[in-house]
Order: structure tokens, then C-alpha cells, then sequence
């Protein structure tokens, strides 16, 4: 069975990256329980362009899948420490050391142009070392036409808010590594 891993990071207060992790049939699920959230004339979510009130709706949205569904999260804290790329290849790292230990794995990144190249470097010289590009496969794809990625980008939104909303998401957080 293939697990798959949506992925989205945050610049605020230091560096993380969230990564939502399930299974194709708890994320068709969670595909459609999140779809049910995204109001007329919205092309998807993005907790940056939401009302405090819509926020509050997406977390809690994500901690009942998170109940009824498994779909967990893992947070990868680079800290302050580094250059922006330092960070990201040490999330990236640990990132793909977890996604190894599944059988087959597909790694979706929120598209971000101005890393593309870099990631795919980054991933080629990765899944090498871990033995594992023929297993472990990524794409980069705008949130847009993923709303998946609406899972990572709300965990990485309230862990980095810290406080309240850091506590709202905690439950459908499985993991925290400081890398």
C-alpha cells in the first residue's frame, strides 16, 4: 500500500516543515471533507488569506480526520540556525529518512518556483543515498489543484503561530523533529 506525504513549510519564527501522511483511501476521504470547507469563488485553501473564524473551522476540519480518519502529521523544526537551503536540506533529510520506512512512498510538495530545481537536486542526491528512488517518488504541484496540501499548510500555520492554534492542531501532530 502506498502512503502518501503532502508537503508545505513556513518562514515564521524560524523554519518547518509540516508533512500530512496517509493512505490513497483516508485521503480521497480527507480529499472530500476538505473540499466540503472551500466557499464559491475560492480556488482552495490557504490559511495565510483565511478569517481567524474559517482558521479555527480549517483545524478542527483537519483534527476530525485526524480522529476519524488517521491522517497524522510530522513537523520538521530547522530552527534559525543556517542559511534558508541549510534548513530546508535538513528537513528534507529527515524528511525522506521517515518516508524510507515505508514500502512505497510519494512525496507532494507545494510548488514553490524558486526551489523546484533545487528540491529535485536535493531529492536525487537523497533518495540515492537512503536506496530508495526506485520506492520513493515526489512532485511538486500548486496548492491549487491539490487541495491536499491544505493539510501541511494548516498544520505548519498553527505550529508556527504557536500558542492556542499550536494547541488546537497538536492532536494530528505524530511527530516533532528538531533537525
Amino acid at each position: 500500500m502506498s502512503t502518501h506525504i503532502y508537503v508545505d513549510e513556513t518562514k515564521a519564527k524560524g523554519y518547518l516543515i509540516a508533512a500530512a501522511t496517509g493512505t490513497r483511501s483516508e485521503l480521497t476521504l480527507s480529499r472530500k471533507e476538505l473540499s466540503t470547507l472551500v466557499l464559491p469563488r475560492q480556488r482552495g485553501l490557504h490559511m495565510n488569506a483565511e478569517s481567524p473564524s474559517r482558521r479555527r473551522e480549517i483545524a478542527d476540519t483537519i483534527l476530525r480526520m485526524g480522529e476519524m480518519l488517521g491522517v497524522q502529521a510530522t513537523v520538521y523544526d530547522a530552527g534559525r540556525s543556517g542559511t534558508e537551503k541549510e534548513r530546508r536540506a535538513r528537513c528534507l533529510e529527515a524528511l525522506v529518512e521517515d518516508a524510507a520506512r515505508h514500502p512505497q512512498a510519494k512525496i507532494v510538495f507545494d510548488l514553490d518556483e524558486s526551489l523546484r530545481s533545487w528540491d529535485r537536486q536535493q531529492m536525487i542526491e537523497l533518495t540515492r543515498a537512503a536506496g530508495v528512488q526506485d520506492r520513493l517518488s515526489y512532485d511538486h504541484v500548486h496548492r491549487n489543484t491539490e487541495l491536499l496540501l491544505a493539510l501541511p499548510d494548516a498544520v505548519a500555520w498553527c505550529w508556527a503561530r504557536g500558542g492556542e492554534w499550536r494547541a488546537r492542531i497538536r492532536p494530528v501532530v505524530r511527530e516533532i523533529r528538531e533537525v
